[in-house]
Protein backbone atom coordinates (compact mmCIF):
# COMPACT_ATOMS: atom_id res chain seq x y z
CA UNK A 1 0.00 0.00 0.00
CA UNK A 2 1.01 3.14 -0.92
CA UNK A 3 2.06 4.98 2.11
CA UNK A 4 2.26 9.13 0.82
CA UNK A 5 1.25 11.37 3.69
CA UNK A 6 1.19 8.49 6.05
CA UNK A 7 2.59 9.74 9.44
CA UNK A 8 4.42 6.61 9.79
CA UNK A 9 6.14 7.89 6.49
CA UNK A 10 7.12 11.26 7.67
CA UNK A 11 8.28 9.66 10.78
CA UNK A 12 10.45 7.54 9.17
CA UNK A 13 11.80 10.33 6.30
CA UNK A 14 12.67 12.48 9.93
CA UNK A 15 14.64 9.64 11.36
CA UNK A 16 16.83 9.30 8.69
CA UNK A 17 17.52 13.49 8.73
CA UNK A 18 18.26 12.67 12.04
CA UNK A 19 20.26 9.36 11.43
CA UNK A 20 21.89 11.37 8.57
CA UNK A 21 23.29 14.57 10.97
CA UNK A 22 24.39 12.06 13.83
CA UNK A 23 26.33 10.18 11.07
CA UNK A 24 27.97 13.31 9.59
CA UNK A 25 28.05 15.81 12.17
CA UNK A 26 28.40 13.85 15.32
CA UNK A 27 29.14 14.66 18.03
CA UNK A 28 26.33 16.71 18.22
CA UNK A 29 23.45 17.45 20.63
CA UNK A 30 19.31 17.02 20.17
CA UNK A 31 19.45 20.98 20.39
CA UNK A 32 21.83 21.42 17.42
CA UNK A 33 19.98 18.63 15.26
CA UNK A 34 16.66 20.19 16.17
CA UNK A 35 18.51 23.68 15.03
CA UNK A 36 19.76 22.16 11.86
CA UNK A 37 16.74 20.45 10.46
CA UNK A 38 13.86 22.55 11.99
CA UNK A 39 11.94 20.00 13.52
CA UNK A 40 10.71 20.26 17.29
CA UNK A 41 13.04 19.31 20.15
CA UNK A 42 10.66 16.33 21.34
CA UNK A 43 10.38 15.23 18.07
CA UNK A 44 14.00 14.93 17.41
CA UNK A 45 14.52 13.31 21.51
CA UNK A 46 12.09 10.86 20.44
CA UNK A 47 13.39 9.85 17.02
CA UNK A 48 17.17 9.70 18.81
CA UNK A 49 16.00 7.34 21.73
CA UNK A 50 14.62 4.61 18.66
CA UNK A 51 17.99 5.09 17.19
CA UNK A 52 19.60 4.64 20.60
CA UNK A 53 17.92 1.95 20.95
CA UNK A 54 18.34 0.22 17.39
CA UNK A 55 22.57 0.68 18.38
CA UNK A 56 22.85 3.04 15.63
CA UNK A 57 23.69 5.94 18.25
CA UNK A 58 25.40 6.71 21.20
CA UNK A 59 25.53 8.96 24.29
CA UNK A 60 29.11 9.77 25.11
CA UNK A 61 28.82 12.03 27.93
CA UNK A 62 27.67 16.21 28.46
CA UNK A 63 29.25 18.68 25.48
CA UNK A 64 30.19 22.18 26.67
CA UNK A 65 27.77 24.76 27.36
CA UNK A 66 26.73 27.92 25.49
CA UNK A 67 24.70 29.02 28.95
CA UNK A 68 22.25 26.72 29.80
CA UNK A 69 22.72 23.33 31.18
CA UNK A 70 25.66 20.90 29.49
CA UNK A 71 24.52 19.14 26.82
CA UNK A 72 24.26 15.32 26.26
CA UNK A 73 26.46 14.82 23.05
CA UNK A 74 25.31 11.73 20.36
CA UNK A 75 27.67 9.64 18.13
CA UNK A 76 27.34 7.69 15.43
CA UNK A 77 27.78 3.44 16.20
CA UNK A 78 30.40 2.93 13.48
CA UNK A 79 30.47 -0.26 14.44
CA UNK A 80 26.67 -1.24 14.28
CA UNK A 81 27.19 -3.65 11.38
CA UNK A 82 30.43 -4.08 8.65
CA UNK A 83 30.51 -3.48 4.89
CA UNK A 84 32.73 -4.86 2.31
CA UNK A 85 34.39 -3.35 -0.43
CA UNK A 86 35.86 -5.40 -3.43
CA UNK A 87 37.44 -3.83 -6.64
CA UNK A 88 37.65 -6.85 -9.16
CA UNK A 89 40.64 -6.29 -11.04
CA UNK A 90 41.96 -7.41 -14.44
CA UNK A 91 44.60 -9.34 -12.91
CA UNK A 92 43.90 -9.42 -9.20
CA UNK A 93 40.96 -8.79 -5.79
CA UNK A 94 41.16 -6.27 -3.99
CA UNK A 95 38.64 -6.34 -0.86
CA UNK A 96 38.42 -4.71 2.42
CA UNK A 97 36.22 -4.89 5.59
CA UNK A 98 35.01 -1.76 6.94
CA UNK A 99 33.19 -0.97 9.58
CA UNK A 100 29.99 1.80 9.20
CA UNK A 101 32.16 4.93 8.80
CA UNK A 102 34.39 3.36 6.33
CA UNK A 103 36.91 2.66 9.07
CA UNK A 104 39.16 -0.73 7.19
CA UNK A 105 39.73 -3.29 9.61
CA UNK A 106 40.82 -6.02 7.45
CA UNK A 107 42.27 -6.41 4.02
CA UNK A 108 42.91 -9.28 1.65
CA UNK A 109 44.16 -8.74 -2.28
CA UNK A 110 44.77 -11.52 -4.58
CA UNK A 111 45.62 -12.28 -7.92
CA UNK A 112 44.22 -14.47 -10.61
CA UNK A 113 44.75 -15.12 -14.47
CA UNK A 114 41.37 -14.36 -15.96
CA UNK A 115 41.45 -18.22 -16.57
CA UNK A 116 37.72 -18.38 -16.74
CA UNK A 117 34.71 -15.89 -15.49
CA UNK A 118 33.56 -19.22 -13.42
CA UNK A 119 37.38 -19.25 -11.97
CA UNK A 120 37.77 -15.58 -11.16
CA UNK A 121 33.85 -15.72 -9.74
CA UNK A 122 34.68 -18.44 -7.44
CA UNK A 123 38.12 -16.50 -5.91
CA UNK A 124 35.64 -13.68 -5.34
CA UNK A 125 33.41 -15.61 -3.33
CA UNK A 126 36.00 -17.45 -1.17
CA UNK A 127 37.83 -13.90 -0.59
CA UNK A 128 34.22 -12.31 0.56
CA UNK A 129 33.68 -15.39 2.93
CA UNK A 130 37.10 -14.71 4.29
CA UNK A 131 36.32 -10.82 5.03
CA UNK A 132 32.66 -12.03 6.49
CA UNK A 133 34.48 -14.73 8.55
CA UNK A 134 36.70 -12.24 9.96
CA UNK A 135 34.35 -9.84 11.08
CA UNK A 136 33.83 -9.04 14.75
CA UNK A 137 30.22 -9.69 15.96
CA UNK A 138 27.74 -6.78 15.78
CA UNK A 139 24.53 -5.74 15.69
CA UNK A 140 23.36 -5.84 12.17
CA UNK A 141 26.20 -8.24 10.91
CA UNK A 142 27.28 -7.52 7.63
CA UNK A 143 25.16 -5.08 5.93
CA UNK A 144 26.37 -5.37 2.21
CA UNK A 145 28.65 -5.98 -0.34
CA UNK A 146 30.11 -3.09 -2.56
CA UNK A 147 32.26 -4.46 -5.94
CA UNK A 148 33.61 -2.01 -8.59
CA UNK A 149 34.19 -3.54 -11.79
CA UNK A 150 36.36 -2.69 -14.89
CA UNK A 151 33.31 -2.03 -17.28
CA UNK A 152 29.85 -1.52 -17.82
CA UNK A 153 27.11 -2.83 -15.73
CA UNK A 154 23.47 -1.92 -15.63
CA UNK A 155 20.91 -1.19 -12.59
CA UNK A 156 20.64 -4.70 -11.80
CA UNK A 157 24.16 -5.64 -11.22
CA UNK A 158 24.68 -7.48 -14.51
CA UNK A 159 28.24 -6.94 -15.95
CA UNK A 160 27.27 -5.90 -19.08
CA UNK A 161 30.64 -5.74 -21.10
CA UNK A 162 34.16 -5.60 -19.67
CA UNK A 163 36.82 -5.92 -22.29
CA UNK A 164 39.82 -6.14 -20.21
CA UNK A 165 38.32 -8.91 -18.83
CA UNK A 166 36.88 -9.76 -21.94
CA UNK A 167 33.58 -10.46 -20.13
CA UNK A 168 30.04 -10.19 -21.86
CA UNK A 169 26.54 -10.30 -19.44
CA UNK A 170 27.45 -11.66 -16.67
CA UNK A 171 25.13 -11.36 -13.58
CA UNK A 172 27.37 -10.96 -11.08
CA UNK A 173 25.03 -9.58 -8.52
CA UNK A 174 22.30 -11.81 -8.50
CA UNK A 175 25.51 -14.62 -8.45
CA UNK A 176 26.91 -12.89 -5.06
CA UNK A 177 23.64 -12.74 -3.15
CA UNK A 178 22.24 -15.96 -4.16
CA UNK A 179 25.79 -16.74 -2.82
CA UNK A 180 26.01 -15.00 0.57
CA UNK A 181 22.03 -14.11 1.21
CA UNK A 182 23.71 -10.46 1.46
CA UNK A 183 22.53 -7.31 0.12
CA UNK A 184 24.97 -6.47 -2.93
CA UNK A 185 25.74 -3.04 -5.36
CA UNK A 186 27.77 -3.97 -8.48
CA UNK A 187 28.85 -0.63 -10.29
CA UNK A 188 31.72 0.65 -12.32
CA UNK A 189 35.08 0.72 -11.00
CA UNK A 190 36.05 4.28 -11.38
CA UNK A 191 32.30 5.75 -10.20
CA UNK A 192 33.27 3.85 -6.91
CA UNK A 193 36.51 5.15 -7.09
CA UNK A 194 35.30 8.84 -7.42
CA UNK A 195 33.08 8.21 -4.71
CA UNK A 196 35.79 6.92 -2.28
CA UNK A 197 38.02 10.06 -2.91
CA UNK A 198 34.59 12.44 -2.05
CA UNK A 199 34.19 10.56 0.76
CA UNK A 200 37.50 9.55 2.49
CA UNK A 201 39.94 10.79 0.22
CA UNK A 202 41.28 14.53 -1.45
CA UNK A 203 37.61 14.95 -2.91
CA UNK A 204 36.07 15.81 0.50
CA UNK A 205 35.72 19.28 -0.15
CA UNK A 206 34.82 19.49 -3.89
CA UNK A 207 32.22 19.64 -5.46
CA UNK A 208 33.05 19.24 -9.03
CA UNK A 209 35.51 16.50 -9.58
CA UNK A 210 36.86 14.09 -12.28
CA UNK A 211 38.93 10.49 -10.51
CA UNK A 212 40.48 9.12 -13.23
CA UNK A 213 41.19 5.38 -12.23
CA UNK A 214 44.93 3.91 -14.38
CA UNK A 215 44.97 0.09 -14.30
CA UNK A 216 45.14 -2.09 -16.99
CA UNK A 217 42.55 0.35 -18.69
CA UNK A 218 41.59 3.71 -17.89
CA UNK A 219 38.20 4.55 -16.44
CA UNK A 220 36.46 7.69 -14.73
CA UNK A 221 34.00 8.24 -12.16
CA UNK A 222 32.58 12.25 -12.42
CA UNK A 223 31.06 14.04 -9.70
CA UNK A 224 29.39 16.89 -10.80
CA UNK A 225 27.55 19.33 -7.64
CA UNK A 226 27.98 16.59 -5.24
CA UNK A 227 27.01 13.88 -7.18
CA UNK A 228 28.03 11.15 -9.05
CA UNK A 229 27.07 11.55 -12.33
CA UNK A 230 25.99 8.76 -14.66
CA UNK A 231 24.94 9.99 -17.94
CA UNK A 232 21.89 9.69 -19.52
CA UNK A 233 21.60 5.43 -19.65
CA UNK A 234 24.31 5.19 -16.92
CA UNK A 235 27.56 4.30 -18.72
CA UNK A 236 29.20 7.50 -18.30
CA UNK A 237 33.11 7.59 -17.63
CA UNK A 238 34.78 5.15 -20.29
CA UNK A 239 37.18 8.10 -21.29
CA UNK A 240 40.18 5.49 -21.61
CA UNK A 241 37.96 4.78 -24.39
CA UNK A 242 37.81 8.28 -26.52
CA UNK A 243 40.53 7.75 -29.39
CA UNK A 244 43.38 10.21 -29.35
CA UNK A 245 44.67 9.04 -32.41
CA UNK A 246 42.13 8.35 -35.55
CA UNK A 247 43.89 5.80 -36.96
CA UNK A 248 45.79 4.18 -33.85
CA UNK A 249 46.14 0.50 -33.30
CA UNK A 250 42.85 -1.23 -32.86
CA UNK A 251 41.58 -1.49 -29.11
CA UNK A 252 40.07 -4.60 -27.08
CA UNK A 253 36.70 -2.14 -27.02
CA UNK A 254 36.70 -2.21 -31.15
CA UNK A 255 37.28 1.15 -31.67
CA UNK A 256 40.87 2.80 -32.84
CA UNK A 257 43.73 4.60 -30.79
CA UNK A 258 41.83 4.67 -27.42
CA UNK A 259 43.75 6.52 -24.86
CA UNK A 260 44.20 3.61 -22.84
CA UNK A 261 46.43 1.99 -25.27
CA UNK A 262 48.79 4.91 -24.89
CA UNK A 263 48.19 6.13 -21.07
CA UNK A 264 47.43 2.84 -19.18
CA UNK A 265 49.54 0.49 -17.25
CA UNK A 266 48.90 -2.33 -19.72
CA UNK A 267 50.88 0.45 -21.92
CA UNK A 268 53.09 1.17 -19.90
CA UNK A 269 54.33 -2.80 -19.65
CA UNK A 270 54.02 -3.35 -23.31
CA UNK A 271 56.22 -0.66 -24.09
CA UNK A 272 58.77 -2.10 -21.13
CA UNK A 273 58.64 -5.21 -23.02
CA UNK A 274 59.42 -4.00 -26.08
CA UNK A 275 62.26 -1.78 -25.04
CA UNK A 276 63.67 -3.53 -22.08
CA UNK A 277 63.17 -6.95 -24.00
CA UNK A 278 61.78 -9.08 -21.13
CA UNK A 279 58.71 -9.01 -19.50
CA UNK A 280 57.98 -6.54 -17.21
CA UNK A 281 56.04 -5.85 -13.99
CA UNK A 282 54.96 -2.82 -12.45
CA UNK A 283 56.00 -3.16 -8.80
CA UNK A 284 59.85 -4.08 -10.62
CA UNK A 285 59.51 -1.07 -12.76
CA UNK A 286 58.51 1.39 -9.96
CA UNK A 287 61.80 -0.30 -7.90
CA UNK A 288 63.86 0.21 -10.90
CA UNK A 289 63.29 3.89 -11.52
CA UNK A 290 63.78 4.65 -7.68
CA UNK A 291 67.09 2.86 -8.08
CA UNK A 292 67.77 5.34 -10.69
CA UNK A 293 67.14 3.12 -14.15
CA UNK A 294 67.21 6.41 -16.82
CA UNK A 295 64.98 3.75 -19.42
CA UNK A 296 62.71 3.00 -16.87
CA UNK A 297 62.35 6.12 -15.69
CA UNK A 298 61.97 7.60 -19.19
CA UNK A 299 59.16 4.86 -19.73
CA UNK A 300 57.09 6.69 -16.82
CA UNK A 301 57.78 10.14 -17.90
CA UNK A 302 56.23 9.13 -21.28
CA UNK A 303 53.21 7.76 -19.91
CA UNK A 304 53.06 10.75 -17.75
CA UNK A 305 52.89 12.68 -21.27
CA UNK A 306 49.95 10.41 -23.19
CA UNK A 307 48.02 10.47 -19.60
CA UNK A 308 48.80 14.54 -19.82
CA UNK A 309 46.77 14.41 -23.48
CA UNK A 310 44.03 12.76 -22.01
CA UNK A 311 43.50 15.16 -18.75
CA UNK A 312 43.90 17.72 -21.35
CA UNK A 313 40.51 16.80 -23.32
CA UNK A 314 38.65 16.37 -19.50
CA UNK A 315 39.45 19.70 -18.51
CA UNK A 316 38.48 21.18 -21.30
CA UNK A 317 35.77 19.46 -21.70
CA UNK A 318 33.97 19.51 -17.96
CA UNK A 319 36.22 21.69 -16.22
CA UNK A 320 36.19 20.36 -13.41
CA UNK A 321 38.05 21.76 -9.68
CA UNK A 322 39.74 19.25 -9.24
CA UNK A 323 41.35 16.21 -11.20
CA UNK A 324 42.45 12.91 -8.80
CA UNK A 325 44.55 10.48 -10.46
CA UNK A 326 44.29 6.74 -8.98
CA UNK A 327 44.84 3.54 -9.36
CA UNK A 328 48.42 1.23 -8.84
CA UNK A 329 49.95 3.83 -11.06
CA UNK A 330 49.65 6.81 -8.47
CA UNK A 331 53.15 4.90 -7.08
CA UNK A 332 54.82 6.26 -9.98
CA UNK A 333 53.46 9.85 -9.47
CA UNK A 334 57.38 11.16 -8.74
CA UNK A 335 57.91 11.07 -12.63
CA UNK A 336 54.43 11.20 -14.07
CA UNK A 337 53.54 14.14 -12.58
CA UNK A 338 56.07 16.76 -14.47
CA UNK A 339 55.72 15.82 -18.30
CA UNK A 340 51.52 15.99 -17.39
CA UNK A 341 51.52 19.18 -15.60
CA UNK A 342 53.63 20.59 -18.38
CA UNK A 343 51.56 19.39 -21.16
CA UNK A 344 48.88 20.92 -19.37
CA UNK A 345 50.23 24.08 -19.07
CA UNK A 346 50.56 23.88 -23.02
CA UNK A 347 47.69 22.78 -24.30
CA UNK A 348 44.58 22.84 -22.04
CA UNK A 349 42.54 26.06 -22.23
CA UNK A 350 44.03 28.91 -19.55
CA UNK A 351 40.39 29.38 -18.46
CA UNK A 352 39.47 26.06 -17.06
CA UNK A 353 42.78 25.70 -16.09
CA UNK A 354 43.08 28.64 -13.74
CA UNK A 355 41.37 27.23 -11.51
CA UNK A 356 41.72 23.77 -11.11
CA UNK A 357 43.86 21.16 -9.08
CA UNK A 358 45.21 18.03 -10.20
CA UNK A 359 46.47 14.91 -7.46
CA UNK A 360 47.41 11.53 -7.36
CA UNK A 361 45.18 10.07 -5.21
CA UNK A 362 45.78 10.25 -1.09
CA UNK A 363 43.97 6.55 -0.86
CA UNK A 364 46.31 4.72 -3.22
CA UNK A 365 44.48 1.89 -4.63
CA UNK A 366 41.79 2.25 -1.94
CA UNK A 367 39.71 4.70 -3.67
CA UNK A 368 37.99 2.14 -5.61
CA UNK A 369 37.34 -0.49 -2.50
CA UNK A 370 35.88 2.22 -0.26
CA UNK A 371 33.60 3.52 -2.27
CA UNK A 372 32.48 0.29 -3.32
CA UNK A 373 32.24 -0.47 0.24
CA UNK A 374 30.30 3.15 0.66
CA UNK A 375 27.82 1.91 -1.01
CA UNK A 376 26.84 -0.98 0.60
CA UNK A 377 26.49 1.37 3.24
CA UNK A 378 24.61 3.78 1.47
CA UNK A 379 22.10 1.25 0.19
CA UNK A 380 21.86 -0.03 4.22
CA UNK A 381 20.60 3.51 5.40
CA UNK A 382 18.55 3.55 2.48
CA UNK A 383 16.37 0.76 3.37
CA UNK A 384 16.96 0.61 7.38
CA UNK A 385 14.32 3.38 7.86
CA UNK A 386 12.16 0.71 8.01
CA UNK A 387 13.63 -1.96 9.82
CA UNK A 388 15.07 -0.02 12.44
CA UNK A 389 11.80 2.07 12.91
CA UNK A 390 9.99 -1.37 14.03
CA UNK A 391 7.29 -1.62 11.71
Amino acid sequence: MKQTGDLNLVKKINKSIVLHHIRTDSPISRARIAEITGLTKATVSSLVNELIESSLVDEIGAGESSGGRKPMMLLFNGTAGYAIGVDLGVHDILAVLTDLTGKVISEKRVQHDNASVEAVIQLLRTTIRELIDSAPQSTYGIIGIGIGVPGICDDDGNLLFAPNLSWENVPLQKDIEETFHIPVVIDNEANAGAVGEKQFGAGKDTANLVYISIGIGIGAGIIIKGELYRGATGFSGEIGHISIQHDGPKCRCGSLGCWELYASEHALLEQARLELGEPAQLDKLLSKAEAGDEKVIALFERLGYYLGVGVVNIINGYNPEFIILGGRLAGAEKWLMKPLLQLLEKRSLPLPRKRLNVEFSQLSDRSTVLGAASFAVSKFFASTTVSIDGN
